[in-house]
């Protein structure tokens, strides 16, 4: 049991539950949870120190650092929160592609998922918490007050994606962007720990050619029937 209501958002990447979650948070005045920028950041000093999870030793250093994580959430003046590591702002950093690949394959080593496990409960304070992740309402708060699993398709994550990239400037190509989608989303449904699905429990809500306010207020019907808005 937890130390405040918690509602978890759970789903594949570029499917919307980000910007969802931030909106939820913001609106109830509740903590956010960004349980894939844990994951990034194992990743970012992965590549930053060089260590690769098929290596004993490396694996090892890995854990440890994942123990020891010196980061803090800061809200965002945007749709989000910034992320800070041993007092560096690596919000950018941690959305980075290379960082992204490198977060989903150190995501499917059990001791790495073991590691993060008590730091993420140890978010759900009073008021509340907003959990968005791939396994927070199926692991991480399987007694979560209210349980939502946020997909949409391939094809439109990817078209979200690069659209994204576009607007930043940067050179993206569309048909890369897809595969990768494929290739995380293969990885994360077939990996023995904690494997993306839906918890049985969760509301799926699929944002498919739906616009953020649309998504965001069937989402506001399900809070409101727990009383919350």
């Amino acid at each position: 049991m937890s130390a405040a209501p918690v509602m978890t958002l759970d789903g594949p990447g570029g499917a919307g539950k980000g910007t969802l979650a931030s909106a939820l948070a913001r609106e109830l005045g509740w903590s956010l949870l960004d349980s894939g920028a844990l994951y990034r950041l194992v990743g970012l000093l992965s590549l930053r120190r060089d260590l690769d999870a098929e290596v004993t030793d490396d694996l090892d250093a890995a854990v440890n650092a994942s123990r020891a994580l010196d980061l803090v959430f800061e809200p965002d003046r945007g749709d989000g929160q910034r992320v800070r590591l041993d007092g560096e702002d690596v919000t950018d950093a941690i959305r980075e592609d290379a960082v992204s690949a490198a977060a989903s394959k150190w995501a499917v080593q059990p001791r790495i998922r073991e590691a993060l496990l008590a730091r993420q409960r140890d978010f759900a304070q009073p008021p509340g918490l907003i959990a968005d992740g791939r396994d927070m309402g199926t692991v991480i708060f399987p007694d979560a007050d209210l349980k939502l699993y946020i997909t949409a398709s391939a094809e439109e994550r990817a078209n979200r994606r690069f659209a994204q990239l576009s607007a930043l400037d940067v050179d993206a190509n569309l048909g890369r962007i897809y595969r990768e989608i494929l290739e995380r989303d293969a990885r994360d449904a077939s990996r023995e720990v904690a494997p993306l699905k839906p918890a049985v429990d969760a509301h799926v809500i699929d944002t498919t050619g739906e616009t953020v306010a649309a998504s965001l207020e069937r989402v506001r019907c399900l809070v409101s029937e727990k009383g919350w808005i």
